[in-house]
């Protein structure tokens, strides 16, 4: 368990932007690179994480600007945040909203004809009837995706904290000698 932490640690830290290339960008605000934001520690990791997988859910697009500005409001990692955006890509994005649509529609409780209208959109070619089923379906996503979106938050967060808690525990030891590398 634990190299799999240091690889996926090794592999956060080449993927995740530098300090300086996020002062470089003209749309993140000064305050965001405060050093504060940029150090990893038990509390703002798991915020990071837990910003990240929230923002990444519910925008569809400029996820790392919207969750790096966030990360100054709640004190979260901004590293940490804007690589967890990366929950949603172009591979995940179609389950994620077609999941939150079903969460939407069982939480709102439509009924069984919504269920069918997946197959719809799909087997239309008419623009106009695609748009009229998203406009009428949207509030079931949105709803889904809200809900989605804050459980899954919420789940990171706690499974976060206790993997960096697991983490630097087992880095004590470590250093203790108490146990091998």
């Amino acid at each position: 368990m634990s190299a799999l932490l240091n690889r996926f640690a090794a592999w956060a830290q080449r993927a995740m932007p530098t300090h300086q290339q996020m002062a470089q960008s003209r749309w993140i605000p000064a305050n965001v690179l405060q050093r504060d934001l940029w150090r990893f520690n038990r509390r703002s990791v798991p915020r990071g994480v837990a910003l990240g997988v929230l923002v990444g859910i519910l925008l569809p697009f400029a996820q790392i600007v919207f969750s790096a500005v966030l990360c100054f409001t709640v004190r979260a990692n901004v590293p940490v945040a804007a690589l967890t955006t990366f929950i949603t890509n172009p591979f995940t994005t179609p389950l994620i909203w077609a999941f939150s649509y079903k969460v939407g529609g069982v939480v709102l409780h439509v009924d069984s004809r919504a269920g069918g209208a997946i197959d719809k959109v799909f087997s239309t070619m008419d623009l106009w009837q695609v748009l009229e089923w998203i406009t009428a379906e949207g509030k079931v996503l949105a709803f889904g995706l809200v809900v989605v979106a804050v459980v899954s938050a919420s789940i990171s967060y706690l499974v976060s904290g206790l993997l960096w808690r697991n983490w630097v525990a087992h880095k004590r030891r470590v250093s203790q000698g108490k146990v091998a590398a």
